[in-house]
């Protein structure tokens, strides 16, 4: 949908919604696709977005809402009644619901929970008890599950009975009696296979998988890796609990890039949108790190005013301080960000720290000696003092340098000490470089101009 459609779709909306047609908004969004309708919907005022979604189809209510944020799903939950949402929740796949039941309280929780089935029930109690960021909490029991023994054409009849019922039906699970994962079987080759043929004959042996307790953000890499559209989830004896699809790892992605990206900005990650949360919150959030790097910089303070006697005996030294520190701290996050990336998508590991170290000291020397050239002749044209322009491309080269290996050093520390590497990033790289700027600064000034 473009741009334009959507804006003439809202001015609709907003002109039926003035004239209290709440089933002609409905009858609107229903010709929409869901992730469209979803969109349209939140621009519908709270107290008529209830009334509308009680129009809709039970089975398109069930996709709409579950593309909806926790916002609008929020407003929708509150205006409906005891007996809607448990209808509600029957209609929507169990990861869907267990994502909309985790935003309300523990009490109203178990209310609701009294309006659907047993079955449903303890399904959705079982996915509740997951930790927070576990394959467990994000993974589906809606799948096609076969048994070996099954006919080609007894499969498909099951296939058809179940899709409705399933997150997806491209990827078909075969279990024993005892629920084990024993392979995989694709639509595909069940498509192209005769129909008496055994699935146990066509079926794919020991599948790629992954346990309940697994962090979310290592099954991304499972996907990547593999090419895969969805992966079987197994607890501790491999019984098959549940899947995980591409769609759910595209919110993990999205999470997981938001949050690095927080991180190597020195922000707290916060789990609310930015428009919803609140002043304090997001100050809160930022804060903390900014008071820790500002006292870091007490270092930089120390080491100015120990050596005063230097810029003393040529101020003009002085000028070319935030000049240095700049030089080196954006060298230190380019290489860092470079290492956090390479990190994160596995292209590096541990044991190769000797060659990235060893690169970016030569990535490092290139670049200080092409800056420092730079930096010379500007000088020599500017101020005509070539021993203070020599003492300042010195140690340009040196502090560029510096930067570059911290910013490859850190990225692996924190992985030593199992700290996520992004908070390594641009801030902590750039305050510590402000530090050891001076410190080689006023060194090679003191060796270079005798002071």
């Amino acid at each position: 949908m473009s741009e334009e459609e959507r804006e003439e779709l809202i001015n609709q909306v907003h002109i039926l919604e003035q004239g209290h047609k709440w089933k002609a908004i409905a009858n609107l969004l229903k010709e929409l696709n869901e992730m469209d309708a979803a969109d349209i919907i939140k621009e519908i005022s709270p107290e008529v977005t209830t009334l509308v979604f009680r129009s809709l189809p039970k089975d398109f209510a069930a996709d709409l809402f579950a593309n909806l944020e926790p916002k609008e799903q929020g407003v929708i939950l509150r205006g409906a009644t005891d007996k809607e949402v448990g209808d509600l929740l029957e209609e929507l796949m169990v990861d869907d619901a267990v994502d909309a039941l985790e935003e309300l309280p523990a009490n109203v929780v178990a209310k609701l929970l009294t309006y659907v089935s047993p079955e449903t029930r303890a399904t959705i109690n079982k996915f509740l008890q997951y930790k927070e960021n576990t394959v467990g909490s994000i993974m589906t029991a809606e799948f096609i599950a076969l048994k070996k023994s099954m006919t080609v054409l007894a499969a498909m009849e099951m296939i058809k009975r179940a899709a409705s019922e399933s997150e997806q039906i491209y990827i078909c699970y075969v279990m024993d009696e005892s629920r084990h994962l024993e392979g995989v079987v694709s639509l595909r080759d069940l498509i192209l296979a005769k129909d008496d043929m055994l699935i146990g004959d066509i079926m794919t042996d020991n599948p790629i998988s992954t346990t309940t307790s697994e962090d979310q953000e290592a099954v991304t890499e499972l996907f990547s890796k593999y090419d895969l559209l969805a992966i079987p989830v197994v607890d501790a004896e491999n019984r098959l609990v549940g899947i995980v699809t591409v769609d759910d790892i595209f919110d993990v992605i999205e999470e997981e890039v938001t949050e690095d990206m927080e991180k190597m900005a020195a922000v707290t990650p916060s789990d609310k949108p930015y428009l919803e949360a609140g002043v304090f919150h997001l100050a809160k959030n930022r804060i903390i790190w900014l008071v820790l790097l500002m006292f870091s910089s007490i270092f930089s303070s120390f080491v100015l005013t120990k050596n005063n006697e230097v810029f003393s005996a040529i101020p003009l030294l002085i000028a070319f301080i935030p000049m240095l520190t700049d030089a080196a701290g954006n060298a230190g996050s380019q290489s860092s960000a470079t290492i956090i990336r390479s990190i994160a998508t596995h292209e590096i590991s541990g044991k190769d720290f000797l060659r990235v170290f060893w690169k970016e000291a030569r990535i490092g020397m290139v670049a200080g000696v092409v800056l420092a050239a730079f930096n010379f002749v500007r000088m020599i044209l500017q101020y005509g003092n070539a021993e203070v322009a020599l003492a300042v491309s010195i140690a340009l080269i040196f502090t560029v340098i510096i930067a570059k290996l911290l910013g490859c050093i850190f990225p692996f520390l924190a992985r030593i000490v199992k700290v996520d590497p992004a908070l390594m990033a641009s801030p902590l790289i750039t305050t510590i470089m402000d530090t050891l700027s001076l410190v080689v600064y006023i060194g090679v000034c003191r060796i270079v101009l005798h002071i």
